[in-house]
């Protein structure tokens, strides 16, 4: 039996996350408490008490789910409900969760990282016009042949058919638009502040590149898989090349998933806010077994 540790992307926010971890144990509280010595802000009170608009904002719901999703994972070590953790991987920021989570930075570095990429997506979403839209029901290869035709990209492969596109606004209303003409049954506008994962992040890209040449990666100490290739990752050079090309490119979720249960993993343990991950799991595989944990009645059930 091997277990993989999987943590929440950006969208599974929601106010009141974490609230019960800081009132019930001591490990969760100091975590919120050096977040907010790191930070320089109260990251605890917006997670607590909102409001919703700022907790959404990329730069504060980044490190929000960071700080949860380990303070969650600290009170499972503490009380020894792990197991045999073999692995671990997270959606998008959560990728930097897990690298914390598997010994690649320290907490207060993991912080800095996440809320750093937070930040610089934020300016990048301010600096351009992008949105997303998700794909319901269809194959890739009709994804790409849309992304080509509209000046697109792919940015996310969550689950068989549930698929993101990003990109400008304009090229993605017309995709949205002409998706019926197409064939494309079921295409959903996203209410979302910029288009992640597409090119219109490159000028995050860039500055996160610049800011992880300060960064020390140490070697992970459990299989890790990165979002850009789905693959497992192992050099600290590596991870970190990795980390800054996600910035801009397409969210390999589904690939994880399978990478993992191929690699060995026989249930997955979700870290964060809600079951967004566990729901993903069951639209790939009903046989995958997972277990979603946020809130301390969670945990000590």
């Amino acid at each position: 039996m091997a277990t993989a540790l999987i943590f929440s992307g950006q969208g599974a926010q929601k106010v009141g996350m974490g609230k019960s971890l800081y009132e019930n144990s001591a490990i969760a509280r100091a975590l919120y408490d050096e977040a907010n010595r790191v930070l320089g802000w109260d990251l605890a009170k917006i997670c607590f008490e909102g409001p919703e608009a700022e907790l959404t904002q990329t730069k504060v719901c980044q490190p929000a789910l960071f700080v949860h999703g380990l303070a969650v994972h600290a009170i499972l070590k503490e009380q020894g409900k792990f197991g045999d953790v073999k692995f671990a991987f997270g959606l998008s920021l959560g990728e930097v969760t897990a690298l914390t989570a598997a010994g690649v930075f320290n907490f207060a570095t993991g912080l800095k990282v996440v809320a750093e990429r937070g930040r610089l997506m934020q300016l990048a979403c301010e600096q351009s016009t992008g949105s997303m839209a998700a794909i319901l029901g269809e194959e890739r290869k009709t994804i790409y042949d849309l992304c080509a035709a509209f000046d697109i990209e792919a940015a996310n492969f969550n689950a068989p058919g549930q698929i993101i596109v990003s990109g400008e606004k304009s090229k993605v209303e017309a995709a949205v638009a002409a998706a019926k003409d197409r064939g494309i049954k079921k295409i959903i506008p996203l209410n979302v502040a910029g288009a992640y994962h597409s090119r219109l992040m490159e000028p995050a890209r860039a500055a996160f590149a610049a800011y992880l040449q300060g960064v020390t990666f140490n070697a992970p100490q459990l299989t890790v898989f990165t979002n850009t290739t789905g693959q497992a990752v192992s050099s600290p050079d590596a991870i970190r090349e990795a980390l800054v090309k996600q910035v801009v490119s397409s969210v390999l979720w589904e690939d994880c998933m399978r990478s993992a249960v191929a690699a060995g993993a026989t249930s997955f343990l979700e870290l964060g806010p809600g079951g967004v991950l566990a729901g993903l799991a069951k639209r790939t595989d009903k046989a995958w077994g997972v277990k979603s944990f946020a809130e301390f009645a969670d945990l000590t059930a």
